[in-house]
């Protein structure tokens, strides 16, 4: 309803009949809040979203293939490279699926470090998150917080094995080199300042209330539809789906650790934020107890110096910063894998937002997005 100017008569439009078409948005690659190189095809109807359909390719890099004519000493290099946030997963997972099917028994002491190296750079992996979905949202301040105690760790990785990003360290039959007091003196002085930073990430924005009302019923995940799309990790455990591969398939002796699957409730883009944080905490937990049973002893299986594994398959997964991560290993009897494919957990979940997008406003789609924390290394591999 309208006013005439001249006499102030109320005139009366009619607009209930009119019809409106939908817009196909590009959302990428070249889009600044995307996660890696990413496109997002959706199809609005005003602001809100009727399809959704991520296009990936942009970053392919066929480590898959690459692995067809490289060693498997030279597929740790390789394997580094997936989920490059999260390395020490990456090399741990292939180097489980060699010493499977080559029948390998890994020392003791060097299984406590892979534990070790494997929740710190979970830490590592979850800090890039906390920052990085801060920006998503707009907030800059946690990216500062987070790359205080992100560069922390990444001394004690460069203290270890010269690097810091991909590490090479896990190797099939144990890790690269030891660690001595000083490391484990600078590892316990980390684990004790970060633990109260923890509750200040909390202050700063797990409870900010315009961060609650951006995430808190947004983007929500049923347990059905997290299974049905065969989630994993965070995202599967933010939606109440208790499932841990640490717990549910034991490796590396975790079954020895006392630790707590952090669980969400209603599954929405806030509960997958707050189960990487708490995981963070659960993380120093298993490195401060692994860190009290290091005893002396070997790092390294004693193996052959080229590896020629036996003719057969083997598939081992472990709980990655982003989830179930597997790695199914064909051998011929040669010095490289006949075949290899990676479970990669961060492709797994992208595709959930076909469904998750659709009834989304446009403003929402990077606080769902972000929310998944995806690595598009990993799902371009």
């Amino acid at each position: 309803m309208s006013i005439n100017p001249m006499n102030s008569t109320p005139i009366r439009s009619e607009t209930s009949g009119l019809k409106t078409d939908t817009l196909f948005l590009n959302m990428g690659p070249q889009h600044p809040s995307t996660h890696g190189v990413l496109r997002l095809g959706l199809t609005i109807s005003g602001e809100v979203i009727v399809e959704a359909m991520p296009d990936i390719g942009y970053l392919h890099r066929g480590v898959e293939k690459l692995l067809e004519t490289r060693t498997y000493a030279q597929g740790v290099v390789l394997a580094d490279r997936l989920d490059y946030c999260s390395a020490m997963s990456n090399d741990l997972a292939f180097c489980l699926s060699v010493e499977k099917l080559l029948g390998a028994q890994v020392p003791k002491r060097a299984q406590v470090l892979r534990v070790i190296m494997a929740e710190l750079n979970r830490i590592a992996s979850h800090l890039i998150f906390f920052g990085t979905y801060g920006i998503d949202i707009g907030a800059f301040t946690p990216f500062l917080y987070a790359f205080r105690e992100r560069e922390m760790v990444l001394d004690l990785f460069e203290m270890c094995c010269g690097a810091r990003l991909t590490y090479n360290y896990i190797r099939p039959g144990g890790v690269a080199s030891d660690i001595n007091a000083d490391w484990i003196a600078r590892c316990r002085e980390f684990l004790d300042f970060f633990k109260p930073r923890l509750d200040e990430y909390d202050t700063l924005l797990s409870f900010n209330p315009i961060f609650l009302v951006r995430t808190q019923t947004v983007g929500i995940i049923t347990p059905k539809t997290a299974v049905a799309w065969g989630l994993s990790g965070p995202n599967l455990r933010a939606s109440g789906v208790n499932y841990d591969v640490r717990q549910a398939e034991p490796y590396c002796g975790y079954e020895q650790y006392d630790f707590t699957v952090a669980l969400g409730k209603t599954g929405s883009c806030w509960d997958r934020y707050f189960c990487r944080v708490v995981e963070m905490r659960q993380s120093v937990r298993i490195v401060e107890q692994a860190l009290s049973r290091l005893a002396s002893g070997e790092i390294m299986a004693k193996l052959p110096k080229v590896l020629r594994l036996p003719a057969g398959e083997a598939y081992s997964h472990i709980e990655a910063s982003r989830g179930d991560l597997g790695v199914y290993i064909v051998s011929d009897g040669g010095l490289a894998p006949y075949r290899l494919h990676f479970r990669a957990p961060c492709f797994i979940n992208l595709a959930i937002l076909q469904e998750i997008l659709v009834g989304k406003k446009v403003a929402d789609v990077i606080a769902v997005l972000g929310s998944l924390d995806i690595v598009l290394g990993e799902v371009d591999r």
